[in-house]
């Protein structure tokens, strides 16, 4: 069935439906106003109606153009730009002019520009948020101002106007470190990626910064700074502030998921325990993570004929992205058999910077490692617990890299794991690429061929023996945002390990290397958003399965629900503009 097919046969049924995508769009601006609306604002492609309805006769050029030749003109004005950083800059600018302009470009070439809006550039954006700041964007609050937390949420809306909110503190951003109020920058771009990838309406989502202060020096002493320039508050005060937000966030919008985005080792997984059985809320640092690593790993078990419930895995590098992983692999291995968590907990085994965690370190380790640390006497007077050793005496058949460590992966350590699995599992997913813990062309060269990989980073395809392998990139946006547009359209109390495991076996079911092992182990993200449709409905089914899902009108039959998913996912596209 063709798209404008779908959109006809939608329209006349789900139509009615909150954020329907298919009926007119309401609009009480007119003028200049509405051409300085981001939301409402179609520059040339204005039809005569619309320009004579709004009052717009005089304030543009008379050629009326279609969105299609306003893309051709930005992508010619977006590749002018002499560096990613600039570009950057344009896209943002672009943002701020015209939403489905700028949605509608990403999605013409969004393999060339998703470096550019996202990791890595964005990062660069972030370090120069101060120096770079034109006008606001998001929800900034202040920690020396929490009786203000309330008021300053409340400006967004009405309590059914936003879904989606992303928080970030800042103190841990795309592995640059403390970025202070910079972090409004993630909050933003990850919420740019739901609509993109996920079809989440932009107008309701909204990018929220803790400002807590910061403990970059460079940003402490730098007179331009637009965040709280002091040290970091921390304890019962910092506690405080995350609890006013969280709970005037769900006071103030009852349907809101709440997405928790780079906080940083000490915060991020006791905040996703403490609310996590309260509200319906995620850490993609944590979760999304671990469940798009999950989907590679179970495409890569399938692949190699090994059930999960059998499988050892190995984590190098335990800090919340390597923790995140390990927890969603303890969770989906207790879902599928029915067995208790600390029973899923012994087929993953975790090193950090002192060697493999022991329960003999409980006072250095963090709440989330503390899990995993293993018995002494079980490792007294046999082999170290370095990555050599463990490996060795483990038989791994998945080894998974968030160590940050270039070139870990030796070709000792490979060679000694492929010794003992058929087609080793092998996950250096550390960023940016220069900080990958192995090479993809020598991992392939050191197994003979047999190896199966995917990376933190985008890498090109490797030939060995004539024969070339796509490497798969683990990238969260394949998952994160499906999951969150599953949660927000059944309305889902919470987010169970349940509903993260059916989004986690559509993402697998996905894998290329399902029909050729020499394919990647999880969808490439040009696929993303048709992937998303279906992680999206994996997740309201298991929703309404649990009794968490507080949607009324969600269809049973599985055709139907498919529609009223895709009715509801915004596009770059103009609608027509009515008078509200």
């Amino acid at each position: 069935m063709s798209s404008c097919s779908k959109e006809t046969k939608n329209s006349a049924k789900y139509g009615h439906l909150r954020p329907s995508t298919s009926r007119p769009l309401e609009c009480n601006l007119t003028g200049t106003a509405l051409l300085t609306s981001p939301y409402y604002n179609k520059g040339s492609a204005f039809p005569p109606d619309e320009r004579r309805e709004f009052k717009l006769h005089g304030l543009l050029p008379p050629n009326v153009q279609p969105l299609e030749s306003q893309v051709k003109r930005a992508y010619e004005q977006y590749s002018s730009c002499q560096d990613a950083l600039t570009k950057n800059t344009f896209m943002t600018s672009l943002k701020d002019q015209n939403i489905v302009l700028y949605y509608k470009l990403i999605q013409n070439h969004l393999k060339e520009m998703f470096g550019i809006i996202y990791t890595p550039t964005e990062g660069e954006a972030i370090q120069n948020f101060s120096r770079l700041f034109r006008r606001p964007e998001g929800c900034f609050l202040n920690i020396l101002d929490q009786g203000r937390v309330h008021d300053d949420l409340a400006q967004w809306g009405s309590p059914d106007a936003i879904d989606y909110i992303v928080v970030s503190d800042g103190e841990e951003i795309l592995g640059i470190g403390d970025q202070g109020v910079g972090a409004v920058l993630i909050s933003v771009a990850k919420l740019v990626l739901t609509t993109l990838c996920a079809g989440i309406h932009p107008s309701r989502t909204l990018p929220v910064v803790l400002d807590c202060g910061t403990d970059n020096k460079q940003l402490l002493d730098d007179e331009l700074y637009l965040g709280l320039q002091r040290p970091r508050v921390r304890g019962k005060i910092y506690d405080e502030f995350v609890d006013r937000f969280v709970q005037a966030a769900h006071e103030l919008y009852p349907r809101a998921y709440i997405h928790f985005e780079d906080f940083g080792l000490i915060n991020a997984k006791r905040i996703l325990d403490k609310y996590r059985p309260e509200i319906a809320c995620f850490n993609d640092d944590i979760q999304g993570t671990g469940c798009i690593t999950l989907a590679a790993i179970m495409s890569g078990l399938h692949v190699s004929g090994v059930e999960l419930t059998e499988m050892r895995v190995v984590v190098f590098g335990s800090g919340t992205a390597g923790i995140g992983i390990a927890d969603q692999i303890r969770d989906a291995v207790a879902v599928e058999t029915g067995n208790s968590k600390e029973d899923a907990v012994k087929q993953i085994w975790c090193i950090d910077k002192p060697g493999l965690l022991l329960k003999s370190q409980s006072e250095e380790l963090t709440r989330g490692q503390k899990p995993y640390a293993r018995d002494d006497r079980d490792w007294q007077e046999k082999e170290g617990g370095d990555l050599l050793s463990v490996v060795r005496r483990v038989e791994p058949h998945v080894l998974i890299g968030t160590s940050t460590c270039p070139k870990a992966f030796t070709e000792e350590i490979v060679k000694e794991m492929a010794t003992h699995v058929e087609r080793p599992i092998i996950l250096p997913l550390s960023n940016p690429t220069r900080l990958h813990e192995a090479n993809p062309q020598d991992l392939y060269t050191w197994t003979k061929g047999k190896v199966l990989v995917a990376t933190g980073s985008p890498s090109p395809p490797v030939e060995y023996d004539g024969k070339q392998y796509k490497v798969a990139e683990c990238n969260n946006s394949t998952a994160f945002p499906g999951i969150g547009l599953g949660a927000i359209l059944s309305h889902s109390r919470l987010l169970s390990d349940g509903m993260l495991v059916a989004a986690i076996k559509v993402i697998a079911d996905q894998s290329p290397a399902l029909q050729d092992p020499n394919k990647g182990l999880v969808p490439d993200i040009t696929d993303v958003r048709e992937i998303s449709v279906h992680v999206a409905i994996a997740v309201i089914k298991q929703a309404v399965e649990e009794g968490l899902a507080r949607e009324d009108e969600i269809p049973d039959e599985d055709g139907e629900l498919e529609e009223w998913v895709r009715e509801q996912m915004w596009e770059p596209r103009y609608r027509q503009l009515i008078r509200a």
